[in-house]
């Protein structure tokens, strides 16, 4: 590699979005232009519960029927449906796409060659190891070869099966070139760090540091990369779909509002294009069939189901404002429910950067082990592109150095702001199973667990100077007796 400093992404991966991406302008609004995009602003603000029209060209799309005989200019009409027909209706999404040609225009799917052996959607002892230790990652190396997002795709950990519409996975991804003659099929929600150019069959999609990028199910995409070398997350979700949290007692308003998520205008490509390759991942493995044109030649669109984006600075955190710590479920952007209320299958959730106001409380989070599994980036402890994992029932909390720095002032009341972070979370009620070239490949940190030079095999050392400051004498203070005698 020419030295290239890598940017970061996430790319969360999505079977659908319910209330996130209800609604739009006017009925009727037709916002974009043709091949060109508009420009820069490729994106257009959503609102709520109202179904989005956006098209290429005033009249390209229907206006009374969604199938007429003759579409207007010669397009045709194709239904994408992210739910079953009979869903009840505030949870049935679909889009009309008005195409120049329909997808169906492709010759048969073949396996791919070569295949990517690292994509795991079937979470068993035959992919995957069960581990109840705490694991942390290293970054991955951008690859010296050519490398897309397909091919720098890879799983870390996961739950569940594709094939049963039941379970997430995780993945990371670290590529140094742009996806060319190509586009890619498969479910996602990125987070990013660094500028992609996202092209999805309902058009583009510019993501800047700090957005995150929600692909439904079904949607084909490519994606270029116009500052050089890209490393990032993605989490996919089986069978269900992200969703805005309920707010409950915090009331109407709070964390991601609706009205900031956006959705791309309509932008299509006209001209041909033999040999152009279709990949889709379908339970795992990737298969491709090639077309003579480009799939993002979709003239006007418009429905509730779509790729969308949003800007994680707009989250609205919430905090305590007198004492102890708020769970982290205060902060989640998007959740991906289960039947069970308030059980999630996978919840996004961020820290962003706010202010620490708590009297007299113990500031970082607190230690705890959890029934839901938590696989967590951020900007310190670790370096953007590594990561950890604390599974079901597994101790974690504060370092040693934390600790000790947070508890030898005293009691603490002035406030504090916590500035430039931004960490995340994937948390699930399953329990994740972790791939084994996670475990054993050179982006294991190699004081955390195994003999991996990218696992990080120390991990656990941060915690093990965790000394006792127990002391049966009330009027000592805490750290006076750091050295107490335990059983005194």
């Amino acid at each position: 590699m020419s030295g290239d400093k890598p940017k970061h992404s996430i790319l969360i991966s999505s079977g659908r979005t319910t209330e996130a991406v209800h609604g739009g302008g006017e009925e009727g609004e037709e916002v974009g232009g043709g091949g060109g995009g508009g420009g820069r602003r490729v994106a257009v603000p959503v609102g709520i519960r109202q179904p989005l029209r956006i098209g290429g060209g005033r009249g390209c799309a229907a206006a009374r029927a969604e199938q007429p005989l003759l579409c207007p200019y010669g397009l045709y009409a194709e239904q994408i449906s992210g739910s079953s027909f009979t869903s009840p209706r505030k949870l049935n999404l679909r889009s009309w796409l008005y195409r120049i040609k329909p997808s169906v225009t492709h010759e048969p799917f073949h396996p791919r060659i070569p295949g990517n052996k690292r994509l795991v959607s079937e979470f068993d002892q035959s992919t995957s190891s069960a581990t109840p230790t705490q694991l942390r990652w290293k970054p991955v190396d951008v690859p010296d070869s050519p490398t897309d997002f397909v091919d720098g795709l890879f799983t870390v950990c996961g739950a569940g099966s594709s094939f049963l519409r039941h379970g997430f996975a995780i993945h990371m991804y670290a590529a140094n070139k742009s996806m060319d003659g190509c586009a890619f099929a498969t479910p996602m929600v990125i987070f990013l760090y660094p500028e992609l150019l996202i092209t999805t069959e309902c058009g583009k999609l510019q993501v800047s540091p700090g957005e995150i990028v929600i692909i439904p199910q079904g949607f084909r995409f490519s994606i270029a990369l116009p500052d050089g070398p890209s490393r990032g997350y993605v989490a996919e979700i089986f069978g269900t779909h992200f969703q805005l949290p309920d707010l409950g007692p915090i009331g109407a308003n709070g964390l991601a509002s609706a009205r900031d998520f956006l959705v791309p205008r309509a932008c299509f490509e006209q001209t041909t294009h033999p040999g152009y390759t279709i990949v889709q991942k379908f339970g795992g493995e990737l298969f491709t069939a090639v077309q003579d044109f480009s799939p993002f030649n979709v003239v006007a669109w418009h429905g509730n189901y779509v790729p969308y984006k949003y800007d994680l600075s707009k989250f609205c955190p919430f905090n305590t404002v007198l004492f102890d710590h708020g769970d982290p479920s205060i902060n989640t952007v998007l959740t991906a429910p289960t039947d069970k209320p308030g059980v999630a299958l996978l919840d996004f959730v961020i820290f962003p950067p706010r202010w620490i106001v708590a009297e007299n409380t113990f500031r970082p989070p607190y230690y705890h082990r959890n029934c839901m599994s938590e696989f967590m980036a951020k900007a310190d402890g670790f370096l953007p592109g590594g990561a950890s994992l604390h599974s079901c029932m597994t101790p974690h909390g504060p370092d040693t150095k934390t600790y000790e720095a947070t508890v030898a002032p005293g009691e603490v009341t002035e406030p504090f702001r916590i500035r430039e972070t931004l960490a995340f979370m994937f948390e699930s009620s399953l329990i994740p199973r972790v791939c084994r070239w996670a475990l054993e490949s050179p982006y294991l940190d190699h004081d955390y667990y195994l003999e991996s030079p990218y696992l990080d095999h120390d991990y656990y050392q941060c915690w093990i100077g965790l000394r006792s400051h127990f002391s049966c004498n009330r009027g000592e203070t805490m750290m006076d007796n750091g050295n107490a005698d335990e059983d005194s």
